[in-house]
C-alpha cells in the first residue's frame, strides 16, 4: 500500500494544553487557517455547525494497549476494539468532531466543543449538512454513560 501524505490547512488555538477525556463542551477553540486557505471560509458564516478533521499529533497508539480497551480506561465500560470507540490513541491519529460555529472571520473559524488541544493540526473542515450527516442511529447503552460529562 502507498503512504498517504496530508498537509495541515491550519492549527487549533485554545487554552487546552493536555489531553483530557471530559468537559470538551466548555471549550472554545479558534482554527487559524494557513494564509492560502483563508478565502475558503467564505459562506461558512451561514452555517451553524461544521465537521472538523484533525491530526491527533500527541496520540501514542500502542496495539497492545489500545487495539482493545475499556473506553477512557473506565472499569464500568466494556472491553471493545478501537474502531468501536472514539479514543484518541488510534492507528492513524485522525480526529473528527462536529462542532458549533461561534464566528467566522478572514482566516479564523471559532468553534465550541472541539476536542483537540492547543496546536493540533487541522486536516479539513466540512459544513454540517443535517440531511446528510444526521442519521437515526443506535449505540450501545455504555456510550450514553460514557458521554454524560463529555460535553
Amino acid at each position: 500500500m502507498e503512504n498517504i501524505v496530508l498537509e495541515p490547512i491550519g492549527v487549533v488555538k485554545n487554552s487546552v494544553r493536555n489531553k483530557k477525556d471530559i468537559s470538551w463542551g466548555e471549550d472554545t477553540s479558534t482554527i487559524v487557517l494557513n494564509e492560502e486557505y483563508g478565502m475558503g471560509l467564505k459562506g461558512l458564516e451561514d452555517f451553524s455547525h461544521v465537521i472538523v478533521l484533525y491530526h491527533l499529533d500527541k496520540a501514542n497508539y500502542d496495539s497492545q494497549k489500545h487495539l482493545q480497551r475499556r473506553p477512557q480506561n473506565r472499569e464500568d465500560m466494556p472491553l471493545v476494539g478501537i474502531f468501536s470507540q472514539r479514543g484518541k490513541d488510534r492507528p492513524n491519529h485522525i480526529g473528527m468532531t462536529s462542532v458549533e460555529i461561534v464566528s467566522v472571520s478572514e482566516r479564523e473559524l471559532t468553534v465550541k466543543g472541539l476536542d483537540a488541544i492547543d496546536g493540533t493540526p487541522v486536516i479539513d473542515i466540512k459544513p454540517y449538512y443535517p440531511v446528510y450527516d444526521k442519521k437515526e442511529a443506535t449505540v450501545p447503552e455504555w456510550v450514553d454513560r460514557l458521554m454524560e460529562h463529555y460535553f
